[in-house]
């Protein structure tokens, strides 16, 4: 069974997921909306986070390694560690992300990757003590990846904290069950970014029903909305 999905994010009213860029808080300091963020973050619980190829880049601040030698690699699921709580997840198609080790503050890392990966990339994966798992189709089914992260490394209840993108993805996929914004009092105001959900052509946003569960206030002027996601009816 796949875990149970929150998308968790921090925006500015107008959408921005970019605390660096939002203007000044309403006391006229530039606040720390990434503490509250963390703070928040903490308390939803989850045993597992997800972002997506570029968010985990910039995280792990990782080049390409300098070959290692090249043995035998599990093409469909690597499992470098079983005595863990918690997890740092990737969704890399692609295979582009690299790792100084298996651990990002504690928490272990388990890659998605593409079906295509080269064997090259799935070694170095391994030596660094890394997890994976791999799509056994050419794109990725979301709803496949993630029982298998239920059901070959227990991860209950993950949180997704990625970009407008894999936000889109996800909610088009129908695996989101909840949706929580902090939205800071802050404007972003440039010509053109983009906000927290993006989807592609092919997806169905239409489909996407948010039922309003809860606001709450916090420091510096800061809400926290909750939304469930509802799933249509067969028949709508």
């Amino acid at each position: 069974m796949r875990p149970y999905v929150i998308c968790y994010m921090l925006t500015s009213l107008d959408g921005s997921l970019h605390p660096s860029r939002f203007t000044l808080s309403p006391d006229g300091t530039r606040a720390d909306w990434s503490k509250v963020y963390e703070q928040v973050h903490k308390e939803l619980d989850g045993d597992a986070w997800i972002v997506g190829r570029v968010t985990m880049a910039e995280i792990s601040k990782v080049g390409p390694h300098v070959p290692v030698p090249l043995g035998p690699v599990e093409r469909r699921c690597h499992i470098a560690r079983h005595d863990v709580g918690s997890y740092a997840v990737a969704l890399d198609p692609s295979g582009k992300v690299h790792f100084s080790s298996g651990d990002l503050d504690g928490d272990h890392v388990v890659v998605m990757l593409g079906r295509d990966v080269p064997d090259s990339h799935l070694a170095e994966l391994a030596a660094d003590g890394v997890s994976y798992i791999i799509s056994e189709t050419a794109e990725i089914d979301l709803t496949t990846m993630l029982d298998r992260l239920g059901r070959d490394f227990h991860i209950c209840r993950l949180l997704l904290d990625g970009g407008a993108r894999i936000n889109g993805s996800f909610l088009a996929a129908g695996v989101v069950d909840e949706l929580h914004l902090l939205v800071a009092p802050a404007l972003d105001a440039r010509p053109s970014y983009e906000g927290f959900v993006a989807f592609n052509d092919s997806d169905r946003p239409d489909a996407v029903r948010l039922s309003f569960t809860s606001c709450e206030p916090l420091e510096n002027g800061m809400l926290h909305l909750r939304y469930a996601v509802v799933t249509p009816t067969a028949n709508e």
